[in-house]
């Protein structure tokens, strides 16, 4: 559980199980990489924080006022006839970047296409969800391609407003208005793990 998200601090997050080897395993790793197991490394303050934000995650009002953003940031997409995925979520949408790109092949990397546009006309930092989240088969070393060519929306807790919301709707909108002139990325280096997170890549003009 990413504490990141649902528990409104800015670091941090638990595993779960109820699975007692499990439990033994995770807690003799975690004191290699974190820190003793009673507190994984984290500080004091961040594991009260941590505990406070799990207790008003859960207020009516704070999840109600949550997806309500979400569904206006969604709904404001849809309007533009902007491809989405369906139903709307509850902490962030998802553009289908196949239908938005439908000229930009798998191999020329459509949703990471679509998130670097995104972050070039407006700033807007979001994620990538298709062929090279991926990454490869084990075996072939071939791509592995996905069905879906996703870009992820993800709406921070109590941090933007709704007029930060209309600011990235325009964006999608300008990108999207424009999108015949996009022809993909090449991937120029590739990581041997989370790809996702730092390979580079160059812009197809």
């Amino acid at each position: 559980m990413s504490a990141k998200k649902d528990a409104l601090v800015n670091i941090g997050g638990f595993l779960a199980t109820n699975k007692e080897d499990v439990y033994t395993e995770a807690s003799n790793w975690v004191v290699v990489y974190e820190g003793l197991h009673t507190y994984g490394g984290l500080a004091g303050r961040d594991m009260e924080a941590m505990a406070i934000g799990i207790s008003e995650s859960v207020q009516d009002d704070h999840i109600r006022a949550r997806i309500g953003q979400v569904h206006y940031l969604g709904e404001k997409l849809l309007s533009y006839k902007i491809p989405v995925v369906m139903p709307l979520g509850t902490h962030g949408i998802f553009l289908d970047a196949k239908r938005i790109l439908p000229h930009v092949s798998q191999d020329n990397y459509p949703a990471q296409t679509l998130a670097a546009e995104l972050y070039l006309d407006s700033g807007v930092r979001s994620m990538e969800r298709g062929i090279v989240s991926a990454g490869r088969n084990d075996v072939t070393g071939e791509h592995n391609y996905p069905k879906l060519e996703l870009v992820r929306l993800t709406i921070p807790r109590r941090v933007y407003t709704q007029a930060h919301m209309d600011v990235v709707a325009e964006s999608v909108l300008s990108v999207f208005e424009n999108r015949e002139k996009i022809k993909g990325m090449e991937m120029v280096y590739e990581p041997k793990y989370l790809r996702f997170f730092q390979a580079k890549f160059k812009k197809i003009e």
